[in-house]
């Protein structure tokens, strides 16, 4: 065998492999560009005004001996939006102020449910008194 020859077939073989190597890092950038739209399309935007009374999530609520122990606490007033998500909450309980990221609050509707839980209890006992008939 030639040693010309050889080097040949060995440089191809390098350029095929760098070819091969080339089209992963390319399959990759596609894998990585599709996930994070995907990711992106799915996130929903918080629109937090001041005034707006919000829930903060308790992450750290690990050991409760209550599996129904709700881990969203509140209502706490926001008091100011600050720029990179950081909102500023105002506890009017015992008046503190302190800062949290944006995405461990939600907005409170509790005024909402308590009419419709009204509702629900008004249907449920006329429910029961025509079953009962």
């Amino acid at each position: 065998m030639d040693l010309t020859q050889a080097g040949v077939a060995r440089k191809l073989q390098l350029e095929e492999l760098e070819c091969l190597r080339n089209k992963a890092y390319e399959n990759a950038r596609i894998y990585k560009e599709k996930t994070k739209a995907f990711h992106d399309h799915h996130i929903q935007k918080k629109d937090f005004q001041e005034g707006d009374e919000v829930l903060l999530y308790n992450s750290r609520l690990r050991f409760m001996p209550s599996k129904l122990c709700s881990r969203w606490e509140g209502p706490f007033k926001v008091k100011e939006i600050k720029p990179y998500g950081v909102v500023e909450l105002f506890d009017p309980k015992n008046e503190a102020t302190f800062k949290v990221n944006g995405h461990r609050v939600k907005k409170y509707h509790g005024y909402k449910l308590l009419r419709e839980l009204k509702v629900f209890l008004l249907w449920k006992e006329k429910f029961e008194t025509d079953r009962l008939r």
